[in-house]
């Protein structure tokens, strides 16, 4: 039996899970596949004949006429990602493979929905510097933003504050209420020190009941202890009821200071590690 592959192909290109789009040089759509109603949703019939920059993030219009003059100039591309706008006003990553046919005078495409893998990608990313329970920042990324503000810092002549802060006998809600009321606890402590800082602040978790705040271009030692007193009035604030027989714990605040403390950030993160515990056993 022989087999007709000239009729065979359209068929073929129709079954394809990823789009295939044909594009004359005035950027104007002349064919696509089936599969462009679950890419954009939009049937074949509503986008041949129109422009394909139409339905480009606006964002990404201009490095993708970059991309594009790229592909008419011979060099096929492969591995270019942006992103379109669909008829349901939804955003969709793609991922293109791109190849420019003089004889024909239209490049053919490919197009791959990777809006799934764009995400999990930005969720890792997210995951990497960020503690999953608070979603504060991580001790990693927490030193890498105090060891920048250093540098800012020096260069421009300006001070800032590392406060330390743990919670005092945190054990204890575990032990007696759980581990879910302690990390309930977690939290809301997480969210009552973001609502102290500013935007150009930065609040981490270092672990466990473990918390860091970096205050940047502070402007006289008063101004720190101003914010430790607001950030002590705050934690003081009793538990709202759906927390039970759950008191707010206190906590102990250390403080360290550039340039009077140290000039790095593992002498700082020391010095306000050892004046937090100094407040610890004063306080008991």
């Amino acid at each position: 039996m022989t087999v007709d592959l000239q009729a065979l192909y359209p068929k073929l290109i129709h079954l394809m899970l990823d789009t295939v789009f044909v594009v004359d040089k005035d950027n104007q759509i002349v064919f696509v596949s089936d599969a462009c109603e679950s890419l954009l949703g939009y049937l074949p019939q509503e986008l041949i004949g129109t422009l394909i920059t139409n339905y480009m993030h606006p964002d990404d219009l201009a490095a993708t006429r970059d991309s594009i003059v790229r592909v008419m100039s011979g060099k096929p591309h492969i591995d270019y990602r942006n992103r379109y706008i669909r008829k349901d006003g939804g955003i969709v990553h793609i991922l293109w493979s791109a190849r420019w046919y003089e004889a024909e005078e239209v490049r053919v495409g490919v197009a791959r929905n990777v809006t799934a893998l764009m995400q999990a990608e930005e969720e890792l990313r997210y995951l990497a510097h960020h503690d999953p329970l608070t979603k504060l920042t991580n001790r990693a990324l927490f030193y890498d933003r105090l060891t920048l503000g250093l540098s800012m810092a020096h260069r421009y002549q300006n001070n800032l504050a590392l406060l330390f802060l743990d919670i005092n006998d945190f054990k204890s809600i575990n032990d007696i209420h759980g581990h879910a009321a302690g990390d309930r606890v977690l939290c809301t402590v997480a969210r009552r020190l973001e609502g102290c800082v500013r935007e150009t602040d930065t609040v981490a978790r270092m672990g466990g009941d473990e918390f860091t705040v970096l205050l940047t271009d502070i402007k006289s030692a008063h101004a720190v202890t101003e914010k430790v007193e607001q950030i002590l009035t705050v934690m003081n604030e009793p538990l709202g009821a759906e927390f039970g027989e759950v008191k707010m714990p206190s906590c102990s605040i250390g403080v360290a200071c550039y340039p009077a403390d140290g000039e790095d950030a593992d002498t700082l993160l020391s010095r306000a590690d050892s004046h937090m515990y100094q407040i610890k056993r004063r306080s008991r």
